[in-house]
């Protein structure tokens, strides 16, 4: 039987892990908390997202958990439109789920073959040796392949790509879900979903679900995210949540509103960064096993396009696709650069288009008052062309 070691329990390695215990493989889960936590707020999957997922099989409760999110425009901070709600060039709505939730059924996925290890921060990876491994400086784990879902400060790239570093876009971001029973009353005309845009600061939010809604997911209410130009912030939730109202505090409806009933813990700040150079390969052959590195760990990138989630799930499905077959007997190392010839490809195209959406979203000062000047459509034109993926082998 296959061994297998993830390193990470976000997205990304709970999928991998998942994928390969179905799969056959024995999976050791390693995790830098003492116990598998769900990420917090919310996350957005496109269509190439969703098509990964169907892929790994784990797409069958998605619809009881997520909320379609429609065209809504984009607005200035004066709330005049640079770009009219209509139709987008999108072939079907991206659709937002609470972190909490895509976790659960995550985890439903994992079947019995995957031994989770809580409290496991790794620091180290061997590639000199016969098999590959990571440790903590107590501990190695061996296995015959190693995921690196570990995130944009991966330890294990650090070892395989030393020149691959995880650079600050210069920008700070902030997520937060408000729950229905807090959420402001809006006014009809405000739909519960919208972007807007100016000064190099961006303000997202889209309902998770309908007030007062049975549905299956009892995490529902509105989501936000909120970008603004700058180093993370040191100050405390309160602080920050603080500085956040003040800095939106002329922008539009319901804007104003929506920060108003956030509360300090419903805030999670984020970098807003980038993994440059990319590697040369996210698959890297040790002996006749080797490592594969995922989402984050991989190619984080600025989140423009909300891409983050919906790559990782795709790298996990492509990852999946190469391996089918190799269960026992053989060297890893053919499907592994198979993996990173396809994956590598596939980021350079998507982020061709972070950079044609960052021409819009971070003009500032006075480059901010001819915004019109750049084609707000780019926006949508660039999400569209992120989501086109044909699939694990495409």
């Amino acid at each position: 039987m296959r061994t297998a070691v993830v390193v990470g329990a976000g997205v990304g390695g709970l999928a991998a892990a998942g994928a390969l215990a179905r799969a056959g493989w024995k999976v050791t889960l390693l995790e830098r908390d003492d116990r598998l936590r769900p990420g917090r707020a919310a996350l957005v999957l496109w269509p190439n997202g969703i098509r990964a997922l169907r892929a790994l099989g784990l797409a069958g409760g998605l619809d009881g958990i997520s909320t379609p999110v429609p065209p809504a425009g984009i607005r200035r901070p004066d709330g005049t439109w640079l770009v009219q709600p209509g139709v987008s060039e999108i072939e079907s709505p991206p659709v937002v789920v609470h972190r909490e939730d895509l976790h659960d059924a995550f985890i439903a996925g994992l079947g019995e073959q995957v031994d989770v290890r809580g409290g496991v921060e790794v620091q180290a990876a061997r590639v000199r040796r016969d098999r590959p491994a990571v440790g903590d400086g107590r501990v190695m784990f061996e296995a015959d392949l190693v995921v690196a879902a570990d995130g944009p400060a991966s330890a294990v790239r650090r070892r395989l790509a030393a020149a691959s570093t995880f650079a600050s876009a210069g920008f700070a971001a902030w997520r937060a879900v408000i729950p229905w029973y807090r959420a402001p009353e809006l006014p009809a005309d405000l739909a519960l979903h919208g972007e807007s845009i100016g000064g190099g600061q961006r303000f997202v939010y889209a309902s998770l679900g309908e007030r007062g809604s049975a549905g299956t997911s009892t995490r529902g209410g509105i989501y936000w995210v909120a970008t603004v130009p700058g180093a993370l912030r040191p100050e405390p939730p309160s602080g920050q949540l603080a500085l956040l109202r003040r800095w939106f505090a002329d922008w539009h409806a319901p804007i104003t509103q929506l920060l108003a009933a956030t509360e300090a813990d419903d805030l999670v700040q984020e970098p807003v960064g980038e993994i440059a150079p990319l590697p040369e390969s996210f698959g890297v052959p040790c002996g006749p096993g080797g490592y594969a590195l995922i989402g984050d760990a991989a190619h984080a990138m600025p989140h423009h396009l909300a891409q983050g989630a919906s790559l990782a799930l795709e790298d996990v499905a492509t990852l999946q696709s190469v391996l089918v077959g190799g269960v026992t007997g053989g060297s890893l190392g053919p499907a592994l650069s198979e993996y990173g010839r396809l994956r590598r490809a596939r980021i350079v195209r998507v982020l061709q288009q972070s950079k044609k959406a960052a021409a819009v979203l971070q003009q500032r000062g006075r480059l901010a008052a001819s915004i019109a000047r750049v084609n707000p459509r780019t926006l949508d034109r660039a999400a569209a062309a992120s989501t086109e993926w044909a699939g694990p082998n495409g």
